[in-house]
């Protein structure tokens, strides 16, 4: 069994082999998954029913419903922001959105980091391809590359490495990020919802 010691020299030797791109999809990947991670856990629903009932509950209740996600509290204190309304002679609407519009933040959080590096990705690995299919046919110019086939395959499944990396690095990027958008999606959608009905009530 290798030691950990000898297990980050062959992920440094590895990650060698493709030159400086592949450190900087290295750090690309790492930044694309903090992002995923956290709008993962962002995202996490942990309630159950729909809006109009969460927020029967919530009424009915009060502080003794319990918080299991990010919908509870967004009708806590839709709920809170409707009662300031009504105290302060305000727009409900207008101040259940002012409320709200934090939310709307944080399950877009990442965003547009994601979609970023998922198109960078292959394009940077594109451009470590083209980099050591440069040095290869540089290379190609000297007699003793000549006399070493082996080279040659050598340093194209090299460069061809860094294409690899980028496409593995943006593929589940892709897959996983429009996962998200979609609970995402949905987010927005049920906080518009408890916007309409709270507003519809109190109108009522």
């Amino acid at each position: 069994m290798l030691s950990p010691f000898e297990l980050i020299g062959r992920f440094v030797d590895l990650m060698n082999t493709g030159g400086v791109v592949m450190w900087v999809l290295f750090v690309l990947n790492f930044f694309l998954w903090y992002g995923l991670g956290y709008r993962y856990f962002i995202l996490k629903r942990g309630t159950k029913g729909n809006v109009r009932r969460l927020i029967t509950k919530h009424e009915t209740r009060g502080e003794e419903q319990a918080m299991r996600g990010l919908l509870d509290h967004a009708v806590a204190d839709a709920l809170d922001a409707a009662q300031e309304a009504k105290a302060i002679g305000a727009d409900v609407r207008k101040h259940i959105n002012g409320v709200l519009l934090p939310y709307y933040s944080d399950v877009n959080s990442y965003r547009i980091m994601i979609r970023t590096i998922v198109v960078l990705a292959p394009l940077v690995g594109l451009l470590g391809t083209v980099m050591g299919m440069i040095e290869t046919f540089d290379a190609l110019q000297s007699s003793t590359m000549f006399a070493q086939g082996a080279s040659i395959s050598g340093g194209i499944s090299k460069a061809l490495f860094t294409t690899e990396l980028g496409l593995v690095v943006a593929v589940p990027g892709l897959i996983v990020g429009r996962v998200l958008d979609r609970k995402a999606e949905r987010y927005e959608l049920e906080f518009e919802q408890i916007t309409d009905i709270i507003s519809t009530k109190d109108a009522a």
